[in-house]
């Protein structure tokens, strides 16, 4: 019946003014990923003379270029890699061991270990006991500690446990006890299939937060070829370490152009580093709302 209801023209006016605001707020947002994608396609001179620009100016890849033949971004970018795929791994290995028992209502003292779980979550030693206990470990400048550390997140255990509860039926669970499955068979075989959604979503979450750290490298790594991208990309943004890729330590006639090059090459690393979690979203984004809006509701 309200489609037939005639709109006024001030209800044509408001929603005008709402696509208008809205648009803008939407540039307002992707104006900054737009600027680093063209700044880093355009000549360097260009945009440091017109630094506003929509698209690229005298299309230039000598950024890239530059990027691509360093050895430490190579370097960098397999390493990230490593990290966020092995490291995902085991946050979902052990965020479902530790989710699944206590999403059971026959697990005795549950509370308990939920409670001291959570208590974790507002209450912790601090970075000085962390980094002993990983010297004690000799975890330290290896490829382990930027793993093993970080291997599970209470948060994303509570909302895997609360997706157990709410979505799998306690039914489907005692059938397969009655035909002779224990429980590692009911996880692994009943449970962890229908979970694809909640599992989808705690990759996204865990392999985010393994590509973008770099504050546990930056504390325990100091061998440079166990470096992280994230840790060259804060070298070159940050500390500018990146002159040799253009060899702006020479004062010449040609500094000037060289040191327009270095801020390209800046932006060029930006979209590197974050292409992979560009590529990777798209393909994670339909189980992202069913996954995260069911295991955030209480049972």
């Amino acid at each position: 019946m309200l489609e037939n209801v005639k709109r006024t023209r001030t209800d044509k006016l408001l929603d005008a003014v709402n696509a208008l605001f809205l648009s803008i707020i939407i540039l307002l947002i992707l104006y900054p990923l737009l600027f680093v994608i063209v700044a880093s396609l355009s000549d360097p001179m260009s945009i440091y003379n017109n630094p506003l620009r929509l698209w690229p100016a005298k299309l230039n890849l000598e950024s890239y270029k530059a990027v691509f033949q360093n050895k430490d971004i190579w370097n960098g970018f397999t390493n990230s890699i490593l990290y966020t795929a092995v490291g995902t791994f085991i946050n979902i290995i052990m965020t479902t061991l530790a989710a699944y028992p206590l999403s059971r209502r026959d697990f005795y003292g549950k509370s308990v270990f939920t409670f001291l779980f959570v208590f974790t979550m507002f209450f912790s030693g601090g970075l000085i006991p962390v980094y002993l206990i990983n010297k004690q470990l000799h975890l330290l400048d290896t490829f382990w500690v930027m793993v093993l550390p970080m291997a599970v997140s209470v948060f994303n255990i509570v909302i895997m446990r609360t997706y157990f509860q709410t979505n799998i039926p306690r039914e489907l669970e005692e059938s397969a006890n009655v035909d002779g499955c224990n429980d590692f068979q009911i996880l692994y075989k009943i449970v962890l299939p229908l979970s694809v959604p909640i599992i989808a979503v705690l990759v996204l979450f865990y392999g985010v937060g393994h590509w973008n750290s770099y504050f546990h490298g930056l504390i325990y790594l100091q061998s440079r070829d166990q470096f992280s991208l994230q840790l060259i990309l804060r070298e070159i943004l940050v500390q500018n370490q990146f002159k040799d890729m253009v060899g702006a330590t020479m004062v010449d006639e040609r500094f000037s152009e060289r040191m327009a090059v270095m801020e390209g090459i800046k932006y060029a690393v930006v979209i590197v580093s974050s292409l992979p979690l560009l590529v990777i979203y798209p393909m994670m984004s339909k189980f992202f709302n069913k996954g995260i809006l069911i295991g955030s509701l209480k049972g």
